[in-house]
């Protein structure tokens, strides 16, 4: 009986110590898991949570110049007042429509330099496609942009980092027009009238084939539905945000 109580007590023993060790292994994985999710993945500003009707109409600029001016003034006919954002070498093409943009009242923000796939760079070279497009629009309209949009949409953490770190918010959208695809005009106005909602942010193209005629549409049926258009500077806040998994920008009260 002694031997057999002394054998158990040994069972009970390595038992204990086995739950242990599985048990710490459990916390462990455990903490590592929450870390790996404490890591919040970096997101640009898709849209921006706003209790107005205040929306944002943004155009990229990267090739072709044929429709800028028509576009400037269906803008100023219904009073609207956009972001273009621009590559390097549209700007070196046009420096006197950056100039025009710029005097219209119009928001010009930083496209990249070369209109690169900008997740496939190191930083250095980030940083110069930034500063590179960023120093020519400061030397056109004396003003410094303070919002960039990465090429093609493609983006990751070290470049949201890289951009902040040089001034930059980093801004996608929610709505694309995708007038890119020439699908003619009312596919252009039910992609955007119907999608629209408070701080959305619209994208379309200087050099789209129907953006003169599906432009005024868009206008003046989401001002009848009450929407303001303000350049995106205007429309994302500054300080005190955080961006949700949706890519949505958050006032932190």
């Amino acid at each position: 009986m002694k031997y057999y109580r002394y054998g158990l007590a040994i069972k009970i023993t390595v038992i204990a110590l086995g739950l242990i060790i599985i048990f710490s292994n459990i916390i462990k994985n455990s903490n590592q898991i929450s870390e790996v999710y404490s890591l919040k993945k970096e997101l640009p500003i898709y849209s921006v949570d706003r209790k107005d009707k205040k929306i944002a109409l943004t155009i990229d600029c990267a090739w072709g110049d044929e429709f800028t001016l028509d576009i400037l003034d269906v803008l100023d006919e219904y009073n609207v007042k956009s972001t273009f954002f621009l590559v390097g070498f549209w700007a070196d093409d046009y420096p006197h429509q950056v100039k025009e943009i710029y005097n219209r009242g119009h928001e010009i923000g930083n496209h990249s330099s070369t209109h690169p796939n900008m997740s496939q760079l190191s930083k250095g070279q980030m940083i110069e496609e930034l500063e590179t497009t960023g120093n020519k629009i400061e030397e056109l309209i004396n003003k410094k942009p303070i919002v960039f949009r990465p090429p093609y949409g493609d983006y990751n953490d070290l470049l949201i980092q890289t951009a902040r770190e040089l001034g930059y918010y980093t801004i996608q959208w929610d709505i694309d027009s995708l007038d890119w695809k020439e699908l003619g005009v009312d596919p252009v106005v039910d992609k955007v009238v119907k999608n629209v909602s408070h701080g959305s942010i619209i994208l379309c193209h200087n050099n789209a084939k129907y953006i003169k005629e599906y432009l005024p549409i868009i206008l003046q049926r989401l001002q009848e539905k009450g929407y303001e258009f303000v350049p995106i500077s205007q429309l994302i806040y500054k300080d005190n945000f955080e961006i949700d998994n949706s890519g949505r920008q958050i006032y932190i009260k």
